[in-house]
């Protein structure tokens, strides 16, 4: 079930939100029953997969907390990490394994089955660790229930695809949360924002960034098309899903962390991970950056680290050798930035906001290509000069989506107050997206494949 399908926006989410408000004392059940089904949809035998991890975080947190021995702590924490992350190096991993070592081997050494990705495993599987970790920190204390606990886990509105929440920032909201007719309609609001931003931009940017990607000779000018169309389909795509969660989330009473903020009006790498899937990031800064010493141990450990943490986040987004090269071009950025940061400040603000935006345009094509080879391909053909045919469709989309980037920061606030300016708004916008999804098949957000 998609958020921009027509069976969740007219259906699923009218009887969830009409359950939920004609009975008060049963608001947790009646939302973890909405969120199994919600995911469920997809594949019933994934719900299992999710109760496992929910499971095993849930009493490896109860112990832990209860327990007064380190030695005994320490162990159920590995256990929990353990786990969890041969979960999901089995689901998400053992094909790249399995390719890798019968390729340098030249024998099927491993089995290559065809194993199906549960949807969103990487978001709630950290999601679902950082409570075992942050329990033995010391830095919360146990959910009440394991329906609470469930309830984080599973939540529907940010399941597959973010934000990545930690479990204190929404402890108190599963006890008790606010209702008001003014959070209900911010909430609509940025729903609509954020499906506006999925069906109307992001949509439209990947239908000429796949005719792009697909073109076996592609001219210079149309590579360029292509590319920029596809850093603003992923960003609208993503920064789309991430305002629609966030929507939701308060219409259920939640508040859930900004995910986006104008990434690609950034001033360096550093400051682009810091706006650019923010929750992810600060995951990765808390539970890896930090842990192997971060910026503490010298300069020669911090770009280590640095190169460590940019690896792995690489390969959190997909079992492909080029997700990794996206990691480490990303790690190999960031230490020339440590190194150069006395010369960069020097760089007009404008300018650094340029090299930024070009350098990760340049990251995009590895993220974006299937194979090493094809971004290779890819790469050949932005800089060969070769002349080629650019459509004044793809130019004009890119044009206009680029502007509405530029002047986004302007209007921070926009629809975050309601008003009858912003409710007109937002009818217009829902009513367009509901006519494009009624005349095209919906298409998946991009980062449900992580």
């Amino acid at each position: 079930m998609l958020f921009n399908d027509t069976i969740f926006l007219l259906w699923f989410l009218p009887v969830v939100l009409l359950l939920y408000g004609c009975f008060p004392a049963k608001r947790t059940p009646i939302l973890l029953a909405a969120n199994y089904v919600f995911y469920g949809w997809w594949n019933v035998w994934f719900c299992l997969l999710m109760l496992t991890s929910t499971t095993v975080d849930y009493l490896a947190g109860k112990y832990i907390f209860q327990s007064q021995n380190d030695a005994r702590r320490k162990i159920l924490l590995l256990c929990s990490l353990c786990i969890n992350l041969s979960l999901l190096g089995f689901f998400k991993y053992f094909g790249l394994l399995s390719e890798t070592i019968n390729a340098l081997a030249s024998a099927a050494w491993l089995p290559t089955w065809n194993i199906v990705l549960p949807v969103g495993i990487s978001f709630y599987t950290f999601q679902s660790m950082s409570y075992s970790i942050d329990m033995y920190r010391k830095k919360i204390t146990p959910a009440q229930n394991f329906f609470d606990f469930a309830c984080y886990v599973s939540l529907f509105p940010q399941l597959v695809a973010g934000p990545i929440i930690r479990y204190k920032e929404l402890a108190d909201q599963l006890i008790a949360r606010t209702h008001t007719s003014d959070k209900f309609a911010r909430g609509l609001q940025r729903f609509i924002i954020g499906l506006s931003k999925k069906i109307l931009i992001a949509d439209t940017c990947g239908l000429i960034a796949d005719n792009a990607f697909a073109m076996q000779d592609i001219g210079t000018g149309a590579a360029w098309i292509g590319i920029l169309a596809y850093a603003f389909q992923i960003y609208y795509d993503f920064s789309g899903y991430s305002d629609m969660a966030i929507g939701l989330g308060l219409l259920f009473g939640f508040t859930f962390p900004e995910n986006f903020r104008y990434p690609y009006l950034s001033i360096s790498i550093g400051d682009f991970w810091r706006r650019w899937h923010i929750t992810l990031g600060n995951w990765f800064r808390d539970y890896v950056y930090i842990p192997l010493g971060g910026s503490k141990k010298g300069i020669k450990r911090t770009l280590i680290n640095l190169l460590i943490t940019m690896f792995l986040a690489g390969l959190w987004h997909g079992a492909s050798w080029t997700f990794v090269l996206w990691g480490v071009y990303y790690g190999v950025l960031l230490i020339i930035e440590r190194l150069t940061a006395t010369v960069r400040s020097s760089i007009p603000k404008a300018l650094q906001i340029l090299m930024t935006f070009f350098l990760v345009t340049m990251g995009w094509v590895l993220f974006r290509s299937p194979s090493f080879d094809d971004a290779l391909q890819y790469y050949g053909s932005l800089f060969s000069g070769n002349s080629g045919v650019i459509e004044t469709f793809g130019i004009t989309t890119v044009i206009i989506v680029g502007i509405i980037t530029i002047i986004e920061p302007r209007y921070p606030h926009i629809f975050q107050k309601v008003s009858l300016k912003s409710a007109i708004t937002c009818s217009l916008l829902f009513i367009a997206s509901l006519i494009m999804i009624a005349g095209n098949e919906s298409s998946p957000f991009l980062y449900f494949q992580f």
